[in-house]
């Protein structure tokens, strides 16, 4: 799974990394960091609730080719 945001939209409302402190970190301004690395199936949940809470829906998912997905 590949997370991209979207710097641009994001408002720094925080709720992603409310939602899923452990997928999403904020800057210093309390805007949400690009993230470059995969998320761990682990935290796939938890990603797409981080995504979800986005009012400005600034953070896309993507998922990553399983079967069933």
């Amino acid at each position: 799974m590949k997370i991209t945001i979207d710097t641009a939209t994001c408002s720094g409302h925080a709720r992603c990394a409310a939602t899923a402190p452990e997928v999403y970190e904020l800057d210093e301004s309390g805007f949400a960091l690009p993230i470059d690395d995969a998320v761990p199936d682990a935290l796939a949940d938890e990603a797409r609730e981080g995504a979800m809470a986005c009012p400005e829906r600034a953070i896309r998912v993507e998922e990553s080719g399983r079967k069933g997905a």
